[in-house]
């Protein structure tokens, strides 16, 4: 289990496993990989200086707290923001309650985010509709800040 091969896309090794049936109250601070099928109460966080951090999220995991990652990769639940540096992949069973900041996003149909998508590179509205996969049911719209936020899908609006 541990050293092995994620699949093709999510690259890295697993450092760390937090089993399906294993809580941590507190936060967890890491380098290298991170997999969890466990619950988690509190922050998850990259160290500096170590190795890329990347955390994998199977479906029944949980953490109750904030994400500050180079990647994540997210198929369970999270409540509270998310930041990956360079990617947060959003699986089909994921969800976040929070804002999700991003290098880059990738969303799969059935993923679901109750809070902004806020790029942290890219200029104001660099960044149009094809760039993120919304929920069935919405849309992604640019604000004025340039933040990317999903807004339910009007049919009858004209669109200019």
């Amino acid at each position: 289990m541990f050293g092995r091969r994620k699949a093709a896309g999510t690259g890295g090794r697993i450092d760390s496993l937090v089993g399906r049936d294993t809580l941590v109250r507190g936060d967890v601070e890491f380098s290298g990989g991170l997999h969890l099928d466990g619950r988690i109460v509190g922050a998850v966080r990259g160290l500096p200086g170590g190795a890329p951090a990347t955390v994998w999220m199977g479906p029944q995991a949980l953490i109750e707290g904030s994400v500050e990652v180079d990647q994540a990769i997210i198929n369970g639940e999270v409540r509270g923001d998310v930041r990956g540096r360079e990617r947060v992949v959003i699986g089909e069973k994921a969800r976040v309650v929070g804002n999700v900041y991003y290098g880059a996003i990738q969303m799969t149909l059935g993923g679901r985010v109750e809070g902004k998508l806020i790029p942290l590179s890219a200029p104001p509205l660099a960044l149009g509709h094809d760039a993120v996969a919304a929920a069935p049911g919405s849309e992604v719209e640019p604000s004025r800040n340039g933040e990317l936020v999903l807004q339910p899908f009007d049919a009858q609006r004209t669109r200019t």
